[in-house]
Formats: C-alpha cells, sequence, structure tokens
C-alpha cells in the first residue's frame, strides 16, 4: 500500500491485478486493501469523472484530448475503461485500443481496461476498486463506460462528476427524455462540433430537454451543455475548466461528501445484493437495514463494510431455522 500512496506505478498495475482476480480466496484480501486504501486517502483526494454516452459519440476520442489538456498542466491521469465482455473468456473484448494514442508511453497517463462482464449498466464489478487504487496515485481518476442500457446510472454513483457525450444528429429531444438522460449528467459534451449546424441542433435540442426535466437545480448546478472537437481540439480546454468548476462547486456546497456518501451506500447494497441476493440481504433488513448499517458507519470504509456486512449475512445463513 506504501507504494502506491508513493505513485509507484508498478505497484499501481499490481493493485489492479489482485482486485481484478477471480480465483477463491482473493477476494478477501482485495477487500482488505482497498479498505486500507480507504482509510489512509484523504478526503477529497482527486477528482472523479464518468464519461458516458453512446457507441460511436467519440468518448475515447474525446477522452484523448482532455488527456493531452490535462498534461499539459503537468498533471497525471488515471484511466478506468469499462469494455463490453466476451462472452468466451469474459475478459474485455478491445482491451486499450485507441484510448491510448496520443499517451502510450506517457508516465503521467495510466489506462486499465476492464470487462462489463454481462452486467446491464457496463460499470464492472471491479470498477469501484480500481477508481480507489487509481486515486491514491493520481491526480485525476476518470471512468469511461461502454455506453449501454443504464450506464449512466451507475456511473453516477461511482463518480463526481459525470459527462455524458452526445453525437450530433443521434436522437431527438423525446429520445433523451425516455432514456432519462437529462436527470442525471453534470456536464453534457456535443462532440464533433466540427459538423456545424448538426451539432449546434443536438445542443438546442439538450437544451430544451433540461428546461423541461424535473431536475433538482437547488445545489446551484445548472449543466452545462458544451460544443467540442475532439478531433480539432475545439472547446476541449473550457470543458477541463468546466470539470474543475464542478469539483469546486461541489466541495465549497458540501455536496461532495454527501455524492461520495449515496454512492457509498449504493455500493455496499449492490455488491451484497448480488453476491447474496434478496433472501441473504434480509437478513441485515433488506435495503433498508444495510443503508442504516452504512450511514452508522461514516469511518469504515466501503469495501469493510461488504466484508463485515457479508460475514454476518453468511453467519445468519449458517443458522438453523427456529
Amino acid at each position: 500500500m506504501q507504494r502506491l500512496l508513493a505513485r509507484d506505478r508498478d505497484a499501481v498495475s499490481e493493485a489492479l491485478n489482485r482486485i481484478d482476480d477471480a480465483r477463491p480466496g482473493q477476494r478477501e484480501r482485495a477487500l482488505e486493501l482497498l479498505g486500507a486504501l480507504e482509510r489512509a486517502a484523504r478526503f477529497p483526494g482527486p477528482p472523479r469523472v464518468g464519461v458516458t454516452g453512446a457507441p460511436g459519440a467519440g468518448k475515447s476520442s474525446l477522452l484523448d484530448a482532455i488527456v493531452r489538456s490535462v498534461r499539459a498542466a503537468g498533471e497525471t491521469l488515471g484511466i478506468v475503461a469499462v469494455d463490453p465482455s466476451s462472452r468466451h473468456t469474459g475478459g474485455a473484448l478491445l482491451g486499450d485500443r485507441i484510448r491510448v494514442r496520443s499517451s502510450a508511453s506517457d508516465p503521467g497517463v495510466f489506462f486499465r481496461s476492464m470487462a462489463a462482464r454481462e452486467r446491464l449498466g457496463g460499470v464492472a464489478d471491479a470498477t469501484r476498486a480500481g477508481v480507489t487504487v487509481l486515486a491514491a496515485a493520481f491526480d485525476w481518476v476518470f471512468v469511461e463506460t461502454v455506453g449501454v442500457g443504464q450506464s449512466e446510472t451507475d456511473v453516477a454513483t461511482l463518480v463526481d462528476t459525470l459527462v455524458y457525450v452526445a453525437q450530433p444528429g443521434a436522437g431527438d429531444l423525446l429520445q433523451f427524455m425516455k432514456a432519462g438522460i437529462l436527470e442525471v449528467p453534470d456536464v453534457f459534451v456535443v462532440n464533433k462540433a466540427d459538423l456545424g449546424a448538426p451539432a449546434a441542433r443536438t445542443a438546442g435540442e439538450l437544451e430544451a430537454g433540461l428546461g423541461l426535466g424535473s431536475r433538482d437545480l437547488s445545489a446551484g448546478w445548472k449543466p452545462p451543455i458544451l460544443l467540442v472537437s475532439a478531433r480539432d481540439g475545439t472547446g476541449i480546454a473550457p470543458l477541463v475548466d468546466t470539470l474543475r468548476a464542478h469539483r469546486g462547486q461541489l466541495e465549497a456546497g458540501g455536496g461532495l461528501e454527501a455524492r461520495r456518501a449515496r454512492g457509498k451506500e449504493a455500493f455496499v447494497q449492490d455488491a451484497l445484493e448480488r453476491r447474496y441476493g434478496s433472501y441473504g440481504t434480509a437478513q441485515l433488513g433488506g435495503a433498508a437495514g444495510i443503508a442504516s448499517r452504512v450511514r452508522d458507519a461514516r469511518e469504515t470504509s466501503a469495501f469493510a463494510l461488504v466484508l463485515g456486512l457479508g460475514r454476518e449475512i453468511e453467519d445468519a445463513l449458517r443458522k438453523p431455522l427456529p
């Protein structure tokens, strides 16, 4: 762990391999490491940014452009890229592919592809763990999803700022609203702004949809809609400035701590539900009981809670029925 906190790149790879090890007996060791990392981390840590959107919107190209901008400022980045899973091996189909185009040999950038493993939202079980590891060693952490199903909702529990990347001409306002896209992201980006009128039209549709939606704007942040071109770099610097501004707004208003707490609660509930099912979680009082336990254990890491509450469930299930 000390090597991770010292930003040893080799230690990052070793820790990620450990948490992604599915062999029996490895899970508890990984949870113990992650719990120790969370306890050692100083709040708030680096910004955690999710990048999502439909396939073909240019998320990877956009992320590549953001990498260049952030690196020009002398800051480092760790990126978890969630890929579709191979039906045969369960591993990531696309690997690191084009995401490392501009920074493959840059020691200040670390990419890790993880398989979605049949999760509807495309967020791998190990993604939160990957974010925790990278947050110990880099100035920024990004999560890019495959952009299918409910990925916007899933990744929102892992990050501080969620960026939705829209493709010009890909859908009208009704489609955005039906998909529930307008309710979750903190920043909207219309990529391929170099296309001109189609990009401007999509930005207008998003603007109109935000005006009709039911988002809670009481926290003082209205999601901006930015026209960006990853191809020629237009709008990349303003986008990075917007990410910094959102993080600053969250910290100033106390929203960051609340957001992290909601994400922690959602993670623990989801992890226990997937491992033990509804019958198992009922031993702790179901969703309400787990939520209460998580709130009462504010100083306990999410991973330590999964480990400890899981043991309680297992003990309860071993007891003979009355």
